[in-house]
């Protein structure tokens, strides 16, 4: 699936689902740097940065009236984020996680999101998301974007889905998955199902589909999202070649090789804007997804969900 901006009278223009949060980068009682981040709006930011100016991108979320709030909104504008579609909440503040990196790049997290005001986007009677749908060409987001709302909310998330898919929209759902965010393993797989049911392109990390379903391997989670029903697959699987598919018809897109990785935050995020700016802007499936591997490989040599802006700029050029 392709959208052109053949009307090129006017940007794509594309909403990105979720929650950001502040980010504190280091070790505990050590020294702390403090950004912000959080899967969707990371491939917010790459989706604008990689787009340019025939891409337009809306990030739809809810923050608080506080300082930091502010200051987030502020640096989303200045990456280029439209933010029409955020949602201030008196008296609510952003979720906040630590994040502790080990000597070989690997993360472990530690969060405080209870009570976000993101988890309460969809607590109005109606949303600017979902108000503006009608002008979007389309949606991205992920299992998290799920799994931080209520019932009421997935179930409104999922109408917006299936409304755009059949205006003939792309829909791109992320299968991140975060046990810890969900009821139950049951609880996760129903709305996964349903997600990806009314998606059309699904973004899936092998070892994310594996935990999800309980599959004795990384073999058996790729059949099984191999088998997955919608239109447009790409599976990534770590320094493995990245499938990309559907219809039975697969191709291998080569990953590129990192001499060191330093921290792998953000490298999925990351793939899906490279994989997302490309296909809005009419490549084929294998070339967006071999781009999105580049700037993965990209991203993971830097510190941080969000690198800085002229370690990509050959990759834009």
């Amino acid at each position: 699936m392709t959208l052109s901006p053949g009307a090129a009278h006017r940007p794509v223009s594309i909403a990105a689902l979720g929650e950001c949060m502040l980010e504190l980068q280091g070790q505990a009682f050590g020294q702390l740097r403090q950004t912000f981040g959080g899967d969707t709006l990371n491939t917010a930011v790459y989706l604008a940065r990689c787009g340019g100016p025939a891409l337009r991108v809306h990030y739809a979320t809810a923050l608080g009236d506080d300082s930091l709030s502010g200051g987030m909104l502020d640096r989303w504008a200045a990456e280029g984020l439209q933010t029409g579609l955020v949602q201030r909440l008196p008296g609510r503040l952003p979720g906040l996680y630590l994040i502790e990196l080990d000597a070989g790049g690997e993360r472990r997290f530690h969060y405080w999101r209870g009570q976000a005001a993101a988890r309460s986007y969809f607590e109005t009677a109606s949303t600017a998301l979902e108000e503006q749908a009608d002008a979007l060409d389309a949606l991205y987001l992920s299992g998290i974007s799920l799994a931080i709302l209520p019932p009421s909310g997935r179930e409104r998330v999922l109408a917006l889905m299936a409304r755009m898919r059949a205006a003939g929209k792309l829909v791109a759902f992320d299968n991140n998955y975060r046990p810890r965010l969900w009821e139950s393993v049951a609880d996760a797989r129903y709305w996964y199902g349903r997600a990806f049911a009314t998606a059309s392109v699904a973004l899936i990390t092998a070892d994310d589909h594996q935990a999800l379903h309980g599959l004795p391997s990384l073999e058996a989670a790729v059949s099984a999202a191999q088998a997955l029903p919608v239109e447009e697959v790409a599976i990534k699987r770590g320094a493995l070649p990245t499938l990309i598919g559907g219809d039975a018809v697969w191709q291998e897109v080569a990953t590129e090789p990192v001499a060191r990785v330093v921290d792998t935050t953000a490298a999925g995020d990351s793939f899906a804007a490279g994989y997302l700016s490309q296909r809005l802007r009419g490549a084929a499936a294998a070339e967006a997804a071999a781009f999105g591997n580049r700037l993965a490989a990209r991203v993971i040599q830097h510190p941080g969900a969000l690198i800085p802006r002229d370690a990509m700029q050959d990759l834009l050029a």
